[in-house]
């Protein structure tokens, strides 16, 4: 009987000494589990919310629009008509330097090759190299700069005849791009008006886009780059427009007869996310899409900063 009290009050001192070990641990343990849970319920629900605010600002918009908005923790997109198939302006931009950086890997394309400008390069539309001087040089690496944060059309020009189009469509394939392409240069109008057009759609540039963020993109060295220069963007009249000056933000604006876009890297103290706002309206000064992919992205920015 001794011997079994003995053993009961051994046992009993036991369970109390791992309670009092383990006991706080698992305490924590369950209420950080528990808080996590309330966390993800809350972004659930205001996940929702931003939903509909962006369906109200679809329904007060007067043209056509392809939205992909990708919260890059949970995974979780919020799209409309992700897959509509809208002129790709300067956004074809964003693949052309993905694939220069890739064929400088494979040595088709030596980034510091000195390129002396010429006069048939030369296209009208966005960019300073159009009024630079005839010979003036520049290397492969500072003219893919000059195509994404300037956007100039030049530039692109160079580099496009360097690698070829064809060399470009078949990159964009092995980049998984479904409805990306390029049936013309970037600025050959004549051919716009002909019929002849570049095309993608939001889906598109928010898979080229994660592959960039999550160095997935041939190399880490090839994302870094393409991350890098994507920064460097300065026109920031779209995504960035509302956002605080703080937040860094890596994207390309599009624009062109009537069509205005924006896509890009949003990264916040509280979570990263992709954006693309495509738009075809006919506001010839594209006021109306710029303030609503701007009023878009404020909406997407807001939901990041309340948790």
């Amino acid at each position: 009987m001794k011997t079994r009290k003995k053993f009961l009050y051994i046992t009993i001192i036991v369970f109390v000494g791992v309670g009092v070990l383990f006991g706080p641990q698992y305490y924590i343990r369950f209420q950080k589990t528990k808080q996590e849970r309330l966390l993800f319920e809350a972004r659930k629900v205001a996940w929702q919310a931003l939903r509909q605010k962006i369906t109200n600002e679809i329904s007060q918009f007067k043209g056509e629009t392809g939205i992909v908005i990708k919260d890059l923790k949970t995974g979780w997109e919020l799209f409309y008509e992700k897959a509509k198939l809208f002129p790709s302006a300067s956004l074809a931009k964003i693949p052309i330097m993905a694939a220069c950086f890739i064929a400088a890997e494979e040595g088709r394309l030596k980034l510091d090759r000195q390129v002396a400008l010429k006069y048939t390069d030369k296209l009208t539309g966005s960019g300073v190299l159009k009024d630079m001087s005839v010979g003036t040089t520049f290397n492969v690496e500072r003219l893919i700069g000059l195509m994404i944060y300037d956007s100039d059309n030049t530039a692109t020009n160079i580099v496009t005849n360097l690698v070829g189009i064809n060399y470009l469509n078949s990159a964009f394939k092995s980049f998984g791009l479904k409805n990306t392409d390029l049936s013309r240069k970037i600025a050959d109008y004549q051919l716009r008006d002909k019929g002849i057009e570049n095309y993608t759609i939001a889906e598109d540039m928010v898979l080229l886009l994660e592959k960039i963020y999550r160095r997935t993109l041939g190399n880490k060295r090839v994302s870094d780059q393409c991350i890098s220069m994507l920064k460097l963007a300065r026109l920031n009249d779209r995504i960035p427009k509302y956002l605080p000056v703080e937040i860094t933000i890596a994207h390309k604006t599009g624009l062109e007869r009537d069509v205005c876009h924006d896509v890009g890297i949003v990264f916040t103290h509280k979570g990263d996310f992709i954006i693309a706002v495509l738009t075809k309206d006919v506001d010839s000064a594209s006021t109306l899409s710029k303030e609503f992919i701007a009023n878009v992205s404020l909406h997407a920015y807001n939901y990041f900063a309340q948790f």
